[in-house]
């Protein structure tokens, strides 16, 4: 979602639209959205994101564009209101956002660039109150763009540095300044995971497609160019028209993989399922019966895997939900891969006894 709301703030700049932008810096308790939300509108009255999943929008839109006029960034904390109780504010936490005109040139360039090439980024705003208050800088392996003032900068770019190769995340640290601590909102903007789509399916065209939505970087690996084609794949990053181990070279798969196979065919399978797992992916599944998967596993450990390594292949690929169809199967396909993401076995949650967002 932070993606999407940066490329639409990007394509906004281009047409000379004057943007405000509200970022979730601080939560409390339960609230619909996770730190690190945005919400971005024009002074047309084109909207992008959300920041509290609706409870308090209005009021967030309302102040965003008396921000467009004086140019100063403001942060807003939003409490708890009773059940009866009128106003804005939250039902179950407390929140706090920070409403600022559009990030200066010199950073949205950089950011945009970094995200555009794949590469991590980590974006530093100013929340000490004050002439300072949003001002940004963005590290990359490059270097450091903008500056936040007051002596904080090396603090800033050091811990950067260190959260750079590291996961997404998002929260507020304080820095030593030169008149005393300063509050900054720290983001870690990481490469967008892999999906690797082994076979250009019925099934990889929905799963592609719901992936790009959710923020993956799709790859479909088929050698049949007649599946294998742009026209089908419209959505997918990448069209790789090979064979599996073709497509997989030793440094492709890594920590941030989620491999695939919807073929049913060993030909395409076993040298995919072989290939993912010598290598480090995160989620591996196969689409096919339990006999078909039997015979998969047979010549896997002929290849030399042993029970624990194929125990980390996810099959009959998907979460129980009684998926029928191409769509329905794709998106059992990724809810599992998000649930193994979130470390969670993907039940429902009137079932949970932690919080929604806490971690097991």
């Amino acid at each position: 979602m932070r993606r999407r709301v940066l490329k639409d703030l990007d394509r906004w700049r281009s047409e000379g639209e004057g943007v405000a932008v509200a970022t979730l810096v601080r939560v409390s308790g339960s609230a619909p959205r996770l730190v690190g939300a945005r919400l971005a509108l024009t002074v047309s009255g084109r909207m992008s994101g959300s920041v509290s999943g609706g409870c308090v929008e209005s009021d967030v839109m309302d102040r965003a564009l008396g921000i467009l006029d004086s140019g100063k960034a403001e942060l807003v904390t939003y409490g708890i209101l009773d059940d009866d109780e009128m106003g804005v504010g939250m039902h179950c936490g407390e929140i706090e956002v920070l409403i600022q005109p559009d990030m200066a040139a010199p950073v949205s360039r950089a950011l945009s660039l970094a995200l555009d090439e794949e590469r991590q980024a980590v974006l530093a705003t100013r929340l000490s109150p004050g002439r300072g208050l949003g001002l940004q800088m963005v590290v990359t392996a490059s270097g450091p763009t903008g500056s936040l003032g007051d002596g904080v900068d090396e603090g800033v770019k050091a811990r950067a540095v260190e959260l750079l190769g590291g996961a997404a995340e998002a929260g507020v640290e304080s820095f030593a300044g030169t008149d005393g601590s300063v509050e900054v909102f720290v983001e870690v903007f990481a490469r967008r995971p892999r999906l690797f789509i082994v076979g250009a399916t019925h099934t990889a065209v929905p799963l592609c497609l719901l992936a790009g939505q959710l923020g993956f970087h799709v790859t479909v690996v088929d050698a049949r160019r007649v599946f294998a084609t742009e026209e089908r794949f419209a959505g997918a990053d990448e069209i790789l028209k090979l064979w599996p181990d073709e497509a997989f070279g030793p440094d492709v798969l890594g920590q941030d993989s989620y491999v695939v196979t919807l073929t049913h065919d060993s030909k395409f399978d076993v040298p995919a399922l072989a290939c993912a797992l010598n290598s480090e992916a995160c989620y591996i599944g196969a689409m096919g019966s339990r006999t078909t998967h039997a015979r998969r596993v047979e010549k896997l450990r002929e290849r030399g895997f042993g029970d624990d390594d194929l125990s980390r292949i996810h099959a009959p690929v998907g979460l129980d939900i009684g998926a029928r169809g191409p769509e329905e199967i794709a998106l059992a396909i990724l809810a599992e891969m998000l649930a193994v993401r979130s470390r969670r076995r993907g039940g429902p949650l009137s079932q949970r006894e932690a919080g929604i967002h806490d971690e097991d």
